[in-house]
């Protein structure tokens, strides 16, 4: 029963976590004029890949994938905090956003190379954007997994 309640609190945390950080990139997005969302930027990535064009591609690959790598970051928060390596704290939750970030940047610039794709975008914004967003989601994780720990248990 322990490993059914901690599945299933690590897929809440994540799902919450990964649409609040979505949120706010789709309203920087909106805001600046910019594509800056993550589910569109990765289903241009992969219709790139697959030489589909963009607009046969469907939504969903994306999305999916946004959400399936938002529970592997809040799996590693999870180990992170069940082997003490950073307490379940405020300053924690901005180390793993800054962490996140960077990881998140990291890979956006390998992906962006692999697949020889190159958005009509602000990159320099993108990756401000993309940083603050991964602050977001890590402190939303921390919160709701520290609230999941104190309310529900």
């Amino acid at each position: 029963m322990d490993d059914f309640y901690v599945i299933t609190q690590l897929i809440v945390v994540s799902i919450a976590a990964t649409s609040a950080m979505t949120l706010f990139s789709y309203a920087v997005s909106a805001s600046f004029r910019e594509l800056y969302k993550e589910p569109v930027l990765l289903n241009l990535v992969m219709s790139k890949i697959q030489s589909k064009p963009a607009t046969e591609f469907k939504t969903v690959p994306g999305w999916v994938l946004h959400y399936i790598i938002g529970f592997l970051f809040v799996l590693a928060y999870h180990f992170i905090w069940m082997h003490d390596i950073l307490p379940i704290s405020a300053l924690a939750a901005l180390l793993l956003g800054a962490a996140s970030g960077i990881i998140g940047i990291i890979s956006w610039v390998f992906i962006f190379k692999m697949s020889h794709h190159e958005p009509p975008i602000d990159f320099k914004g993108y990756y401000i954007q993309l940083f603050a967003a991964h602050v977001i989601f890590a402190i939303t994780a921390t919160l709701l997994y520290y609230l999941s720990l104190t309310i529900l248990i």
